[in-house]
């Protein structure tokens, strides 16, 4: 069984902050701003967040 005390050499969280942070910028920009459609259409995006609100159901506890 290994100690609790040992670090895995794997994963994320494992990284030095630098390359992390290299890592996590790719995500912003992973996609071109002409296809951000929520960037694009402020409607669109309006109607998702909408239909994101319905989709939890009526009658949540601690939303009446």
């Amino acid at each position: 069984m290994a100690s609790g005390n040992s670090t895995s050499k794997r994963g994320f969280a494992s990284m030095d902050l630098e390359r992390q942070r290299e890592i996590a910028s790719k995500g912003g920009r992973s996609v071109p701003a002409e296809k951000r459609s929520f960037s694009q259409d402020r409607e669109l995006a309006s109607s998702a967040g909408r239909k994101g609100g319905q989709s939890t159901g009526p009658g949540r506890p601690g939303e009446d």
